[in-house]
């Protein structure tokens, strides 16, 4: 399994077009406030061109590349903290991401109904924020309490909570995200299952025109300013051709996309910018049965990479069989990796690298 994303944003400004686009899911999309109401949740392929040569190598019987699971939640209001326009339901649906993808609007057009009226990123994006830190705000209000009162009874995870929280909430109320405070060790494993809608990895998709894809104009510039400060970045995207991406196949796209002086589609954008700031990275286990795409954390060890495949594994993991992608493409597969000597045998401390091609041992 890869990762969760969300896709955040006010009304109208093309979330279900993008999700339609990326996923294929056909999920409603109209040009009325509230379409979306229980959110859309759709799987979409992680796009690696690593995986297209190792099926041409392996030439295995099945291939299976990592994924992503967008969740294309309704829009948010202002007052959405407080119930308006069902708000505290989707709010609700945030917290079971593990990134959200907030989109923005950033082009003008008459025919299409601006929830505000007229297109400012900037006021938009911060409209969402608004209500997220208001949210987190409400929840942190309810445990402090709570959390105080354990605290004086000496437990001492009560009291890194404590303590998280008094640096969090200061933080919340002056408009900044959770994720902008430092926290000790024992403070972040304190608010670990808090699940602060402000915690969780945040990035932008400026969505453009058609005819102002590949530039940046006045609402996009300003998003990546207001991003910066936000420790945050934007990925442009254009809702209509990721939608005309969809129905092509490989070739055709990549013509459709040379032709607009484009290097890659939205989607791989988004994906690939998902991929960052969550800190994950792919490994890969490539046999006749099947060749496959893990997704796993930057920093995690072998076996923690292979509890990703299953539970067992990691339980009984004796060592692995390692591979870089490249030596392993170079020598033609297991084959020539062993024979070469660039295969080697790595412990429960080695740290998986991306693109590391690996076969586990493990006891039953």
């Amino acid at each position: 399994m890869g990762f969760k994303c969300g896709l955040v944003g006010l009304p109208n400004v093309g979330k279900s077009t993008i999700f339609n686009a990326v996923t294929k899911a056909g999920a409603e999309s109209a040009n009325y406030p509230f379409c979306t109401i229980e959110p859309n949740v759709g799987m979409v392929n992680v796009p690696d061109s690593r995986l297209q040569k190792l099926e041409e190598l392996v030439q295995p019987q099945r291939v299976m590349p990592a994924v992503m699971q967008f969740v294309d939640i309704a829009g948010l209001v202002e007052g959405a903290s407080k119930g308006e326009g069902l708000g505290n339901q989707f709010l609700t649906h945030i917290r079971e991401v593990d990134a959200i993808l907030h989109v923005v609007r950033c082009f003008d057009d008459a025919d299409i109904t601006h929830v505000n009226g007229e297109v400012d990123s900037v006021r938009d994006a911060e409209i969402i924020e608004t209500e997220l830190i208001l949210k987190d705000l409400d929840t942190l209000e309810n445990a402090f309490t709570k959390a105080q009162k354990q605290a004086r009874g000496g437990d001492a995870e009560s009291k890194a909570r404590v303590s998280a929280f008094a640096k969090i909430q200061p933080a919340l109320e002056q408009g900044q995200l959770a994720s902008a405070v430092e926290l000790t060790e024992d403070e972040e494993l304190g608010v670990k299952g808090m699940a602060f809608l402000t915690k969780k990895p945040l990035f932008y998709c400026a969505n453009l025109l058609e005819d102002e894809i590949g530039t940046e104009n006045n609402h996009v510039q300003a998003l990546k300013e207001y991003a910066n400060t936000r420790g945050s970045e934007v990925v442009m995207i254009c809702g209509k051709i990721e939608e005309e991406l969809s129905e092509m196949d490989d070739a055709e796209k990549i013509e459709f996309l040379e032709d607009l002086g484009l290097e890659e589609s939205g989607l791989d954008s988004i994906v690939r910018k998902g991929f960052n700031v969550l800190g994950k990275q792919t490994y890969f286990t490539a046999g006749v049965k099947e060749v496959r795409a893990w997704t796993i954390s930057i920093g995690d060890k072998a076996p923690q990479a292979a509890g990703v495949i299953h539970t067992d594994f990691e339980k009984g993991f004796i060592r692995s069989e390692t591979v870089s992608y490249q030596d392993f493409i170079d020598c033609s597969g297991w084959p020539g990796s062993k024979e070469k000597g660039v295969m080697r045998t790595e412990g429960k401390e080695y740290v998986v690298q991306d693109g590391d091609v690996l076969n586990f041992l493990f006891n039953n």
